[in-house]
């Protein structure tokens, strides 16, 4: 997580240490903005432009007693095809301070708690702590959004400070609910069964050496999803099995601020197209990200991203041939470039400007049963304004 943004997350959730135990912090945010994703359906079928970048928030955390937190997060979101729209609880969980030394801190997180093994995992669900307004999605792939912002079980998360630097662990349990619009966004608008998501198990680990600008981390995620066909007239019962490992660095500066993430991913299908179908794949994919600070309230910022659906096919040619055609190549990968610009206007209003360019289309959804009417150019574009409130 940057300066930047654990900043901004402070004045955010901050003055629980002060606040009696019987009062609740209250903050919110309101973003509205216009986006268009041409030859692409990305944001709609059309590819024109929309206003379906719009994000509403409030959250609120209450001291319960010394030990003992209340923290959660509701939210209005309208993204187009990027993930579903509606209103929706991001999180709500009881913190339980299980140690609070001087070096050592451990906390117990109960109920739907936020994903901390991402660099941009726990800020991507407010729009001012993210550093762009579309993530790179090779590692915030959209249409996972609400199933990678949180999950429902038991997390623990720990903090050591040693003579070779700080060292934050990271372990989690628990599953997300998804509804029958995830469930069409990630395997096709033909689906009549419903999905659900077993369990995701994680674990991360960051090191901040002493008197360093650089952290260093390292998370491994395992994950187990069903899908049964209510009619098995199209698809059948299957079963999804995903696997990352990934590796991030972040340097800051006082106006430099860097991040990448790489990753490699297994994908293993049983079932679906038909009941004896089975297939594993290792996926790769990472980016790097820089932001330069202008001034106080000036920024830039730059991005490239990298991700191929099989690493032994990184053109797409056996995706295409395994499919007699039928399926382009350029189904089987997705890179992308991109620059923006942020400007605060005001101590609380910002305004994000930015433009993407990308090849291929492996990140659009539907994931499983691809849109092959709309998404019939390998080049498009993205662009992307939005005007920021919080409070």
């Amino acid at each position: 997580m940057s300066k930047r943004s654990l900043a901004v997350l402070a004045v955010f959730l901050g003055g629980l240490n002060t606040a009696s135990a019987q009062e609740w912090q209250w903050h919110g945010f309101l973003s509205q903005g216009m986006i268009q994703a041409d030859k692409s359906n990305f944001i709609n079928q059309s590819g024109k432009p929309s206003i379906a970048l719009t994000e509403l928030g409030i959250n609120g955390a209450k001291q319960l007693s010394p030990n003992f937190r209340l923290a959660g997060q509701v939210v209005y979101l309208d993204g187009g095809n990027r993930y579903p729209s509606g209103l929706k609880l991001d999180y709500l969980f009881l913190d339980w301070a299980l140690l609070n030394q001087l070096d050592w801190q451990l906390n117990a997180y109960v109920g739907r708690f936020k994903n901390q093994h991402w660099i941009h995992s726990s800020t991507r669900d407010v729009p001012l702590t993210r550093p762009s307004i579309v993530l790179p999605q090779s590692v915030y792939f959209d249409p996972f959004r609400d199933i990678a912002v949180s999950s429902d079980g038991l997390a623990l998360k720990s903090s050591i400070d040693t003579s070779f630097g700080n060292f934050a662990l990271n372990w989690s349990l628990g599953a997300t609910p998804l509804s029958e619009q995830q469930t069409k966004l990630l395997l096709g608008d033909r689906v009549d069964g419903r999905s659900r998501q077993k369990y995701v198990h994680q674990a991360s680990a960051f090191w901040q050496p002493e008197m360093s600008h650089w952290t260093f981390g390292v998370s491994l995620l395992d994950s187990e999803f069903s899908y049964r066909d209510a009619s098995a007239e199209l698809f059948y019962d299957a079963d999804f099995m995903v696997q990352r490992f990934m590796l991030n660095a972040q340097y800051h500066r006082e106006r430099w601020q860097l991040a990448s993430e790489l990753f490699q991913e297994r994908m293993d299908i049983r079932g679906f197209i038909a009941p004896e179908f089975a297939i594993a794949q290792f996926g790769q994919g990472g980016y790097v990200q820089g932001i330069y600070q202008l001034s106080a309230d000036l920024r830039i910022h730059a991005m490239a991203d990298y991700f191929v659906a099989n690493k032994d096919d990184r053109r797409g040619k056996q995706l295409m041939a395994m499919t007699q055609g039928e399926i382009p190549d350029y189904f089987g990968f997705q890179h992308s470039l991109s620059v923006g610009v942020s400007r605060d206007l005001a101590p609380r209003v910002r305004v994000q400007l930015e433009h993407h360019w990308v090849h291929g289309a492996a990140r659009l959804a539907p994931v499983v049963v691809p849109d092959l009417i709309t998404n019939r150019h390998s080049h498009w574009q993205l662009w992307a304004l939005q005007l920021m409130y919080w409070f």
